[in-house]
C-alpha cells in the first residue's frame, strides 16, 4: 500500500512537472491569474491592442462586444469623468481603459477595498495606445473606492 501511494505522488508530481514545463515562460502567480471580461465596441481597434496587451501579460480574456458602455459602467460603478472606451471586470474589481497589465496584476494582489482602476481617456502610450512616433504621455491610474473618489494608485511618466 504504501508503494502505490508513493507511486501516486511520482505520478501526480511528474504531470505538475510537465504541465510547467509546457509553459515555461509563466510564473506559477501568472498561471493562477483570473479571467479578465471586456466590454467593448466590436469596431474599436485599441481595445483589441489593450487585450493583446493583457494576453501578453498571461490573462485570459474573454471579449464582450456591446454597442452601448453605459449600462456596463453604472453597472460595476465607473465614476463619471472617469471612463474611457472599454471596461473590464477581473477578480471582482473594473479596470477601466489602457490600465497596464501589471497595475492589474498589483491590484489583484494586494485587494484593496475598492470598486476598481482606471484610466480616464485615451492617453497617448498607454497600452493599447501606442503611438508609432514613440511618444507616451504621462498619465495616471487612479484607484476608485467603494464610495466612487479616486485617489492616485501609479503614475506612468511621459516621453515626449
Amino acid at each position: 500500500m504504501k508503494f502505490l501511494k508513493m507511486m501516486l505522488a511520482a505520478l501526480l508530481l511528474s504531470g505538475a512537472a510537465a504541465g510547467f514545463a509546457a509553459t515555461p515562460n509563466t510564473s506559477p502567480v501568472e498561471r493562477e491569474l483570473p479571467l479578465v471580461t471586456v466590454h467593448k465596441s466590436p469596431y474599436c481597434g485599441c481595445c483589441e491592442k489593450w487585450i493583446e496587451h493583457m494576453q501578453a501579460a498571461g490573462f485570459e480574456v474573454k471579449v464582450v462586444n456591446t454597442d452601448d458602455m453605459t449600462p456596463v459602467k453604472q453597472r460595476v460603478g465607473v465614476p463619471p469623468g472617469k471612463g474611457s472606451c472599454h471596461t473590464a471586470e477581473v477578480g471582482g474589481y473594473f479596470v477601466e481603459g489602457h490600465v497596464p497589465a501589471d497595475d492589474v496584476k498589483r491590484l489583484l494582489a494586494e485587494k484593496p477595498a475598492a470598486r476598481g482602476i482606471a484610466v480616464p481617456g485615451m492617453p497617448i502610450g498607454s497600452p493599447g495606445m501606442e503611438s508609432p512616433d514613440g511618444r507616451v504621455q504621462a498619465y495616471e491610474v487612479q484607484l476608485i473606492d467603494k464610495a466612487g473618489l479616486s485617489s492616485t494608485y501609479s503614475t506612468h511618466a511621459g516621453a515626449e
